[in-house]
């Protein structure tokens, strides 16, 4: 009881302080978005609209007021749950962006991660179940690799060969823009496709996920594979392990049944933070694949000097990661009972 008490606590104090952080964060790129060179006037006109166009327009969109103001209207709205309206998308407000584009974002992250997990969690374990042989060597070899690859490089590596030579995988959407996407409750293709049992459109859907989610998955798989490894490497020499052999456990009980568990305390940090910075959007893959993500859509609102819409979807981002980080000390404090708070 004491134990579930103190857990009690300890979250809702930091459900607490998510406010206090969320500002911080909203205070932050606030400024900076200032304090970066280029204006969204120039961005949204371009440099040779007549000046009457260009103080027009800001008056329009309030950029003429004092910073100060301009800081405490945008807290006000935030304190309402307003994120704003587009600069560049006239007539769409951030909340729209984020429903529109998120969902796409989520699906990459969701099939980057299972790959990730699935390589990673498999190499890791028979590495740790063999050390010293061959087999651990390569996974070392695989995880520093996989580690090293820029994003970028190996995105375009991967269009090249798979996309351009051999015509496996098509790429720069998500579904074929001749035909209607299956939407759906959830906004993921391939889930929506499925629970309309529309096998056909789910087929595509995977087609086109498919070599973006792929090398996102490999390049995040080494760092699953090192952590497993690692780990459950440590956790095979402790001394429960000894006892259990000299109890006459199978080596593959004490693996799975009692090693794992202590192993998987940091790949569960690592897995719960991952999911939350490749929700937060992975940028370099989406603007690499072209792939119509709320990342992708950050780096345009950042080119066209959209001050609404990158402060939104970084609080957004923000909100993501903090919530997540206060799920995964939750979910270590279930599978270690050794964890105190």
């Amino acid at each position: 009881m004491s134990r579930a008490r103190d857990l009690g606590r300890y979250l809702l104090a930091r459900l607490l302080l998510l406010p206090l952080m969320l500002w911080t964060i909203a205070t932050l790129i606030f400024l900076l978005l200032r304090a970066t060179p280029g204006d969204p006037i120039d961005a949204i006109l371009g440099p040779k609209a007549p000046a009457a166009a260009r103080l027009a327009l800001r008056s329009q969109l309030g950029l003429d007021r004092p910073l100060w103001q301009q800081y405490f209207d945008y807290l006000g709205q935030l304190l309402k749950g307003d994120l704003g309206q587009s600069l560049s998308s006239q007539g769409q407000s951030v909340r729209q962006i984020i429903g529109e584009y998120f969902p796409a974002t989520a699906e990459l992250a969701i099939a980057s991660l299972a790959i990730a997990i699935a390589i990673g969690l498999g190499l890791g374990l028979m590495a740790a179940a063999k050390p010293n042989s061959r087999r651990e060597t390569a996974s070392r070899l695989f995880g520093i690799l996989t580690y090293a690859l820029p994003t970028f490089w190996a995105a375009m590596l991967a269009q090249l060969l798979f996309a351009v030579d051999l015509g496996w995988f098509p790429v720069g959407t998500r579904y074929p823009v001749t035909l209607d996407p299956p939407l759906g409750p959830t906004g993921l293709y391939v889930l929506d496709a499925l629970l309309k049992a529309d096998w056909r459109a789910a087929g595509l859907a995977l087609r086109y996920l498919a070599l973006p989610a792929l090398t996102l998955g490999l390049l995040l798989s080494g760092v699953f594979e090192r952590l497993v490894r690692v780990n459950l490497g440590q956790s095979l020499q402790a001394d429960y392990i000894d006892a259990g052999r000299s109890r006459g456990l199978s080596e593959r009980r004490l693996l799975l049944n009692h090693a794992l568990r202590n192993a998987l305390i940091p790949v569960v940090t690592l897995l719960g933070l991952t999911l939350a910075s490749l929700l937060g959007g992975a940028l370099l893959t989406e603007v690499a694949f072209s792939w119509p993500g709320l990342a992708n859509r950050l780096y345009e609102a950042i080119s066209l000097r959209d001050y609404s819409t990158v402060q939104g979807i970084i609080v957004f981002f923000g909100c993501l990661v903090v919530l997540a980080s206060i799920v995964v000390d939750f979910i270590n404090a279930l599978i270690d009972p050794r964890i105190r708070y």
